[in-house]
């Protein structure tokens, strides 16, 4: 029989990353792929990204209307509650043999509570990470207690799971497979990117991914030093500003409106409610810096080289490769960096590195696990190990 696996995503970020394990699954002969969309995908506000879905020709199982249109924490808390009673239902019926899960959105718990519930086994990827600056830190370990089966981003993470007293035969090196992209997909052309995303390359290009700092009691007070390292960058009109959209969190709205605001000081500036995986890649690739909090400085940027200044709280303690640069949550500081980013010196330092991240062949690995572990009470209960790790190896 086929193995019924369900796949839960959240939103354009971990669609992106959970491309290419899809496309997989869905041609695996053996697998019956049941795909589950949530949450900001459903949102016209972030975008209606379930129609990317669509067009990649992915079926859909389940819709799942969660997301409070909401710029607080108690609409983000209420948001979880909403998903646990819909996921509830579909995933009772559903009935997986596997539940696969990503990262560390707080959207999230509401499918693995519901799993654990139902003894539905829960794999998932990018788990051992830290980012110490957001509740995704939690969420992100709360998600590895309740899995079992893992897919870790680095050997770092790998053993930091392992430490965590997950059994080591659970827990697998598989790298971060949005970096599957740079060797599967076809990205764009230098010319394309300008087409596709109104650009002018020949004007050096500053692409800015940031988001709320949830940890924070004001989960945007560090944004007031990024827009004013901007406002300065903008006045000397030698940099176009490119912004991504903000995660679905609480201070989401009031960085927008701030970004917002921005754009008609500076015309030039440009607002990018959504992208796809591909667009999004072939920027990267075509763009001179980048700044913000977001993962992917850290994750993404390195398979590129690409001059990266991580500002703030948000992920501090994460693994970052040698073109991640961090400044603190002051306009000065910002700047500083932002030049040393820029400069021959240290662009020419990043030649030949490599991103700790993952080798392009992630999705590969993960679906061959999938499709071959222990199922039921084999994999559901698990051993727990003695304090010393002795079996850690």
């Amino acid at each position: 029989m086929k193995r019924r696996i369900a796949v839960v995503t959240t939103s354009r970020a971990d669609y992106s990353h959970l491309y290419w394990p899809l496309k997989l699954l869905s041609e695996h002969p053996d697998v019956d792929l049941c795909l589950i969309a949530m949450a900001s995908h459903l949102s016209p506000e972030f975008g209606a990204t379930i129609c990317e879905i669509e067009k990649d020709g992915f079926p859909i199982a389940a819709r799942i209307e969660s997301l409070l249109s909401s710029d607080t924490d108690v609409g983000m808390a209420k948001s979880i509650g909403v998903a646990v009673l819909s996921l509830a239902d579909t995933l009772g019926a559903m009935r997986p043999d596997l539940l696969l899960l990503i990262a560390d959105r707080y959207e999230m718990l509401a499918p693995a509570s519901v799993a654990l519930s139902l003894r539905i086994p829960i794999a998932h990827i990018e788990g051992g990470e830290i980012s110490e600056g957001a509740i995704d830190d939690a969420v992100r370990n709360a998600l590895t207690k309740m899995s079992h089966i893992h897919f870790t981003s680095t050997e770092t993470a790998r053993e930091r799971v392992i430490a965590m007293g997950e059994e080591p035969w659970r827990v697998h090196r598989a790298g971060a497979p949005s970096l599957d992209h740079l060797r599967r997909s076809q990205l764009l052309s230098r010319d394309e990117v300008e087409s596709a995303c109104d650009l002018d390359l020949r004007i050096p290009a500053l692409l800015v991914a940031y988001h709320p700092v949830t940890l924070q009691a004001d989960t945007t007070c560090e944004a007031d030093a990024l827009f004013a390292a901007l406002e300065q960058i903008a006045a000397q009109g030698t940099t176009q500003i490119l912004f991504c959209y903000p995660n679905a969190d609480a201070g989401s709205r009031s960085l927008l409106s701030r970004t917002r605001e921005f754009l008609t000081r500076h015309p030039s500036t440009r607002l990018y409610v959504n992208l796809d995986a591909v667009a999004y890649w072939s920027l990267l690739r075509c763009v001179d810096t980048m700044v913000g909090n977001s993962s992917s400085g850290i994750m993404e940027s390195g398979s590129f080289a690409l001059p990266t200044i991580n500002v703030g709280l948000r992920q501090k303690g994460r693994e970052r490769a040698r073109n991640v640069l961090d400044a603190e949550p002051e306009t000065a500081s910002i700047l500083a960096r932002i030049g040393e980013a820029r400069s021959p010196s240290f662009r020419a330092s990043l030649e030949g590195m490599v991103n700790p991240y993952g080798d392009g062949h992630a999705a590969k690995r993960i679906v061959e696990v999938l499709t071959t572990c222990p199922l039921g009470q084999e994999l559901l209960v698990k051993r727990a190990l003695p304090p010393n790790n002795e079996f850690a190896s």
